[in-house]
C-alpha cells in the first residue's frame, strides 16, 4: 500500500487522517498534544497510528502538517529577539501605525507594544522614491556600519524594511546579502522577500512578525523534519499555510508568518472538500475545538480568502483564509461577573487542567462539563471510551455556579450552552449578515470535537434548515491537509489605471508573474496536468483608500487575454456585491496583481464511499439527554462507524464516534449519503 497522512496539532489533541491511495480506505487517530514540544505528539502519534492500523511507515508517500506553533508564539509573545533596520526617519513607524484605536470607545485599550524595542531599531541612510528611483544612494560605508551595529547587538533575527522597497529592492537586497554573508548565524528577512506590497506599515509589520517567528519555527521544523526523516524516510513533507495550501519545510522556515493561521485554514479546506462531495457548495463552517470556535463562509465550494488581517493584535499582509474566531470552545470557562451575569469564555481551561470532568485538577465549570451534565456527552468518556470523564467533578464545578445564579444544576448547565451558542451565532452573523449574505441560503457544517454538539442550536438561531456533519468532524483539519494543494503566491504592486493605454503593461506584468510561477512549478516537480493558476486584481476607484479583490478567469496554468471592458465590469460586479452599488463613470485603478500557483498532490477525489444498506441502523445503547427543558429524554445511541449509506435516523438520537458526538433533536431527520456525510434536516422548533 501507498498512503498519505495529514496531521493537525491543536491545543488539546493532535489529529491524524491517513488515506490508502490504492483503495481509498481512511484511518483516523486522535492523541493528546504535547504543548511543551509539539513535535513529540506528531512523531509518537504517527507511530501509534501505524501500529493500530498495520501501516508500513516506509510506504508513507506524503506527510502534510498543520501547526499552531506560530500562532501560539504570537499570542504568548514567545518569539525571537528581533532587530529592525529601516530607512532614516522611519524607526517609529511600528509605534505610529494607522492611528486607529483597537476598541473605539475604550480609552484605556492600546495597541500591543511593538515586537522590536526602540533601542533595537537602526535607521539607515538611504531613500527610494514612490516611483522606485534612488534619491539617497546606499553607500558601502553605510552597509558596513549597519552590519557592525547588528553584530554588536547580536539578535536572533533581523528584519530589513526600507521605504518603497516593493518598487525597487536594490537597497534591501544589498544589506540583506551582506548580513547573510557576514553574520550567517542570524536569521535575516527583507520585506521584498516576505511581502513586496503597497502600504508600508502593514509591510513592515508583516516582515517584523516573520523575523520574530523565525527562530521559534526554525527550531521546531528542524526537530520535526529530522524525526520524520528517521521515521518515514520516503515521504515528502508539506506544511500548511494560512491561505489553505502547502509549502515546503525550507519555505516555512524562511516565511513562518505564512503559518499564522495554519490550523483554521486546513479546516476550511477540508470543509470545502466535504461540501462539494455532498453537493452542498454553499456552507457556513463552525469549527469548535477546546479553546475557540472558527467560522467561515464557503460560496460555490470556494475557499474564502482575505489579504490582510490581525493576529494577536498585529496586522499581517498575507493571503489568508477568511475566518472569524471567537473564544467559544469545549474548555471555555463559565463564570459570574460582578453584576451577577453568567459569562462563558474567552478564558479556556485548555488541555491541562482542562474541564473539571477531565479529573486533572480543574475546578472551574466549562462547556464540556455542562454537556456532560446534560447527558450530551457519554459518561463512558471521550475518544471511544479511552479518556474517562468524571461526572461528579463536573456536577461539583457547576453546582457552585448554579448556587451563585440561584438556579438548578440543569438550568445552570443549559445557560452555559445558551451563552456559548450566542457567542458563535454572533461570529457567524459577522461573516454573513454583516457582509450581505443571508445564512438561510446556506447549510451549517459543524466540525471540531465540539461542533456537532452545538450545531442544532446555532442553526436554529440563524434560520438554517440543514446541517452537514462530515465523516470525521473532529479531524476535519487533518482531512483538509490531505486534500490540500502545494501552493505559492506571486504579486506585483503598483498603481495602474484601467484603460486601453495600460492593457499592454498589465499583460506584461501577468506574463512576468506567469514566468515566476512556471519556474516554481519546475522547482517543485509539479506535473503539467496538475498545475493551476488563479489571478486576482486588487482594484479600487481612484481616490478610494481600500481595494477589492477581483478574480479573473483562467484555464489551467494560462493567463487570460485582457479586455478593458471586461476588467471594468468585473470590478463593478464585485463593488456592487460588497457595497450595493457601482459608478460606471468613475476611473478605476489596479493596486496589486496577484497570481496564485497550485499543484495538486493528492490523486484522490472521492476516497470514502459507504456501502448502501436498506436495513434499519443498529443501536449501540441508549442514554438520558436534556435538550430544551429540565426533563431528560431517553435517546437511542448509534455508533457512527455502524451507519451505512441510505440509513435514516429520526430524532431524538445521539451519534457517537471517536472524534465527536452529534445530537439529533426530537423530530429532526438525519440521512447518511455514500460519502459518509450525515445530512440533518431540521423540523419543528422546540420551546
Amino acid at each position: 500500500m501507498v498512503w498519505t497522512v495529514g496531521v493537525d496539532v491543536g491545543g488539546t489533541f493532535t489529529d491524524f487522517f491517513a488515506v490508502d491511495e490504492s483503495n481509498g480506505s481512511v484511518h483516523v487517530g486522535k492523541f493528546p498534544s504535547t504543548p511543551g514540544n509539539p513535535a513529540d505528539a506528531v512523531l509518537n502519534g504517527l507511530e501509534m497510528l501505524a501500529q493500530e492500523h498495520d501501516l508500513n511507515l516506509n510506504e508513507l508517500r506524503h506527510f502534510s502538517h498543520g501547526t499552531t506553533v506560530a500562532t501560539n508564539s504570537l499570542l504568548q509573545r514567545r518569539g525571537g529577539d528581533v532587530m529592525l533596520l529601516t530607512t532614516a526617519g522611519f524607526a517609529d513607524l511600528l509605534d505610529i501605525g494607522r492611528q486607529t484605536r483597537p476598541h473605539m470607545f475604550d480609552l484605556f485599550q492600546d495597541y500591543p507594544p511593538a515586537l522590536v524595542p526602540r533601542s533595537r531599531r537602526v535607521e539607515v541612510s538611504e531613500r527610494i522614491t514612490v516611483g522606485g528611483e534612488i534619491l539617497i544612494p546606499l553607500s558601502r560605508l553605510e552597509i558596513e556600519r549597519v552590519v557592525d551595529c547588528v553584530r554588536a547587538a547580536n539578535p536572533q533575527s533581523c528584519a530589513v524594511c526600507f521605504l518603497f522597497a516593493f518598487q525597487n529592492p536594490e537597497h534591501e537586497r544589498a544589506v540583506t546579502d551582506e548580513l547573510r554573508r557576514s553574520l550567517p548565524d542570524i536569521e535575516v528577512c527583507a520585506s521584498f522577500e516576505v511581502q513586496p506590497e503597497f502600504r508600508e506599515f502593514e509591510r513592515f509589520s508583516t516582515t517584523v512578525l516573520n523575523a520574530y517567528l523565525q527562530p521559534v519555527m526554525a527550531q521546531y521544523m528542524t526537530e520535526l523534519d529530522n524525526g520524520l526523516k528517521r521515521m518515514v524516510p520516503n515521504a515528502s513533507f508539506g506544511l500548511n499555510q494560512s491561505s489553505g495550501g502547502l509549502m515546503s519545510v525550507a519555505r516555512a522556515q524562511r516565511l513562518p508568518v505564512r503559518t499564522a493561521l495554519s490550523g483554521p485554514a486546513a479546516g476550511v479546506v477540508g470543509a470545502a472538500h466535504v461540501a462539494a462531495a455532498a453537493q452542498r457548495p454553499n456552507a457556513i463552517t463552525l469549527d469548535m475545538g477546546g479553546t475557540s470556535a472558527d467560522v467561515a463562509l464557503i460560496r460555490q465550494a470556494r475557499i474564502p480568502t482575505v489579504f490582510s488581517r490581525e493576529v494577536g493584535g498585529f496586522p499581517i499582509r498575507m493571503p489568508m483564509v477568511d475566518v472569524e474566531t471567537v473564544g467559544a470552545g469545549g474548555g471555555s470557562a463559565a463564570w459570574v461577573d460582578r453584576d451577577g451575569l453568567l459569562k462563558v469564555g474567552p478564558k479556556s481551561m485548555g488541555a491541562n487542567p482542562g474541564p473539571a470532568c477531565y479529573g486533572l485538577g480543574g475546578t472551574q465549570p466549562t462547556v464540556t462539563d455542562a454537556n456532560l451534565i446534560l447527558g450530551r456527552l457519554s459518561e463512558d468518556g471521550l475518544l471511544a471510551g479511552t479518556m474517562n470523564l468524571d461526572k461528579a467533578a463536573a456536577a461539583s464545578a457547576l453546582d457552585s455556579l448554579a448556587q451563585s445564579l440561584d438556579v438548578s444544576l440543569l438550568r445552570a448547565a443549559q445557560g452555559v450552552i445558551d451563552i456559548v451558542v450566542a457567542n458563535m451565532v454572533r461570529a457567524i452573523r459577522t461573516i454573513s449578515v454583516e457582509r450581505g449574505h443571508d445564512p438561510r441560503g446556506y447549510c451549517l457544517m459543524p466540525f471540531g470535537g465540539a461542533g456537532p454538539l452545538h450545531a442544532r442550536d446555532v442553526a436554529r438561531n440563524l434560520g438554517i434548515e440543514e446541517i452537514l456533519v462530515p465523516p470525521a468532524p473532529g479531524i476535519i483539519c487533518a482531512h483538509g491537509l490531505v486534500v490540500s494543494d502545494l501552493l505559492e503566491d506571486f504579486v506585483d504592486s503598483g498603481r495602474i489605471e484601467v484603460n486601453a493605454e495600460n492593457v499592454t503593461q498589465i499583460e506584461q506584468i501577468l506574463d512576468s508573474l506567469s514566468v515566476q510561477a512556471r519556474k516554481w512549478f519546475e522547482q517543485e516537480s509539479i506535473l503539467d496536468h496538475t498545475r493551476t493558476i488563479r489571478i486576482r486584481l486588487d482594484m479600487r476607484y481612484v481616490g478610494q483608500n481600500f481595494e477589492l479583490a477581483v478574480p479573473l478567469e483562467t484555464a489551467g496554468d494560462q493567463a487570460p487575454a485582457l479586455v478593458v471592458g471586461d476588467l471594468q465590469q468585473r470590478f463593478f460586479n464585485t463593488h456592487e456585491d460588497n457595497y450595493g452599488y457601482f459608478n460606471p463613470d468613475d476611473p478605476i485603478e489596479i493596486i496589486n496583481i496577484r497570481l496564485t500557483a497550485s499543484g495538486r498532490l493528492s490523486p484522490l477525489a472521492d476516497y470514502r464511499k459507504l456501502d448502501t444498506s436498506d436495513t434499519a441502523p443498529v443501536t449501540a445503547g441508549e442514554r438520558e439527554v436534556v435538550f430544551r427543558s429540565d426533563k431528560p429524554v431517553t435517546c437511542p445511541v448509534f455508533n457512527r462507524n455502524d451507519l451505512k449509506a441510505g440509513h435514516i435516523l429520526t430524532g431524538p438520537a445521539v451519534i457517537d464516534q471517536l472524534d465527536a458526538t452529534t445530537l439529533l433533536y426530537p423530530g429532526d431527520i438525519g440521512t447518511v449519503d455514500e460519502s459518509a456525510t450525515l445530512l440533518i434536516t431540521l423540523t419543528e422548533d422546540l420551546n
